[in-house]
């Protein structure tokens, strides 16, 4: 049997937004109320994506972590749930600035990542119109998805699917050039010596 791509998966998000839900929900299919915030957790988990057997590691981050620990997650990470919570606006207003510390650190990569609004369930006191969800996954060319931990609505297992694909897209392209890059670089080395051979 052929080897597991393997996927690092990190999600990141303020405290309180239901990443953990999240993660566990499509872990488990299962929704638990309690939490501890601080706690940062690592899971593995091994999925058939289109016939390949993908082995993810996802690292759900406690949402509180320093600079220094929130660079190192970003800089094990290969692709990022940026998840905001639709019935807390400032949840949502810190994607775009946790977007831009991803490209800082993640240069000259483009970044890979999907926007999830959770909390879909609780549409009464919602602060976050789906239209601006997906205004801002435009300006940040990524999927979007509203989903519900508690409840389970929304595709949850499609978000973390998509963003493996993605992952592996982006390996496939960037495998591409730098195969590109080392021929070229094989031919110039074969030239430089025939012209030395021929002078």
């Amino acid at each position: 049997m052929a080897k597991s791509a393997e996927v690092k998966l990190a999600v990141f998000g303020r405290a309180g937004v239901g990443k953990s839900a999240l993660v566990v929900r499509f872990l488990t299919k299962r929704f638990i109320w309690e939490y501890d915030p601080t706690l940062e957790s690592t899971y593995r988990h091994q999925a058939t994506i289109d016939d390949e057997v993908v082995s993810m590691e996802i690292l759900d981050t406690a949402g509180q972590e320093d600079t220094i620990q929130r660079e190192g997650h970003m800089r094990w990470g290969e692709g990022f749930v940026l998840v905001y919570d639709i019935t807390d606006r400032g949840s949502f207003e810190e994607v775009l600035p946790l977007k831009n510390i991803l490209d800082e650190i993640k240069k000259p990569k483009n970044v890979t990542l999907i926007l999830v609004g959770n909390k879909a369930d609780l549409d009464h006191s919602r602060q976050v119109s789906t239209e601006e969800g997906e205004k801002l996954a435009t300006e940040l060319a990524c999927a979007f998805y509203e989903c519900s931990a508690c409840t389970g609505e929304g595709n949850i297992t499609e978000i973390f699917y998509e963003l493996c694909r993605e992952v592996r897209r982006r390996r496939m392209v960037q495998g591409k050039t730098r195969r590109r890059s080392s021929t070229t670089h094989v031919k110039q080395a074969i030239n430089k010596m025939l012209t030395k051979i021929s002078s």
